[in-house]
C-alpha cells in the first residue's frame, strides 16, 4: 500500500527536500503540498492523504491550529508535527490539537521515514523519552484545577490498566512496561489497546498528555 503523504511548510527548499527523500521510497508517494495551514486545510478538502507533515510556524494559519481543525474532520489523516526546536511549545500544542507525533526537521531521512511509517499504521512517533521531557517542561501550561476524580472516564480503567496509563505517561515503552510488570509485550499492548478505546484517544501520546492533564502523573514523572 501506498502511503499518501502532504508537505506542509512555507519553506519551498525544505519541502523539497522532503520531497525528494520520500520519492526514493517504494511505498511512498507525495501527493500535495501546501505553504502554509489555510492552504493546507483546502487542500485536503479535495485530495486524499493518508499523512500529513507539519510545520509548526507559517504564515495566516500556523501548523497548530491547522492540526486541530484536519484532525476534527471526519476519517483524517494523521498529522506529524515537524519543529525546529526540541521541546517547542508549539509541538506539544500540536499534540493537544490531534498530532500523532512530533520531530525535528533535521532528523535523519531514516527516521523521518520510519515514523511516517509508523503513523501510517496507527501508532505514535513521539519517542517515549522525549515525550516524558517535553510534558515535564510543559506540564505547568496544563490545567491544575481539576479536582478528583479529575477525569470521569478515568475510572472506567481496571487498576491494572490505570498501573499501564501511568507508566506509559513516565516514558516507558511496552516492552520496559512488560518487564517491569512481568507481563508479555503482547498483554501490555492489549492494555494500551484498552486504556485507548475506553477513554477515546487515538494513540498513546494522547495517554500521555492526559495523564498530565489530569494529574495522574505530574512534572517529572511521578505518580499523581
Amino acid at each position: 500500500m501506498t502511503i499518501r503523504v502532504m508537505l506542509v511548510d512555507d519553506q519551498v527548499l525544505l519541502r523539497t527536500g522532503f520531497r525528494m527523500v520520500l520519492a526514493a521510497q517504494p511505498d511512498m508517494e507525495v501527493v500535495a503540498e501546501a505553504g502554509d495551514g489555510a492552504e493546507a486545510v483546502e487542500v485536503l478538502r479535495s485530495t486524499a492523504v493518508d499523512v500529513v507533515l507539519m510545520d509548526v510556524r507559517m504564515p495566516r494559519l500556523d501548523g497548530v491550529e491547522a492540526t486541530r481543525r484536519i484532525c476534527a474532520q471526519a476519517d483524517p489523516p494523521k498529522v506529524l508535527i515537524l519543529t525546529t526546536f526540541d521541546l517547542d511549545e508549539y509541538a506539544f500544542s500540536g499534540l493537544k490539537a490531534g498530532a500523532s507525533g512530533f520531530m525535528l526537521k533535521d532528523v535523519p531521512p531514516g527516521e523521518l521515514l520510519s515514523a511516517i511509517r509508523s503513523v501510517h499504521s496507527g501508532d505514535a512517533v513521539v519517542a517515549p523519552s522525549t515525550t516524558r521531557r517535553l510534558l515535564d517542561r510543559f506540564s505547568p501550561m496544563l490545567p491544575s484545577s481539576i479536582k478528583e476524580p479529575r477525569h470521569k472516564h478515568i475510572e472506567k480503567l481496571t487498576d491494572r490498566e490505570r498501573e499501564v496509563m501511568m507508566l506509559v505517561a513516565q516514558g516507558l515503552s511496552n516492552g520496559e512496561i512488560a518487564a517491569r510488570l512481568v507481563l508479555s509485550e503482547a498483554t501490555v499492548k492489549t492494555h494500551v489497546g484498552r486504556i485507548l478505546t475506553k477513554l477515546g484517544l487515538r494513540d498513546r501520546v494522547q495517554v500521555v498528555v492526559l495523564a498530565y492533564e489530569t494529574g495522574l502523573v505530574r512534572a517529572g514523572g511521578g505518580a499523581g
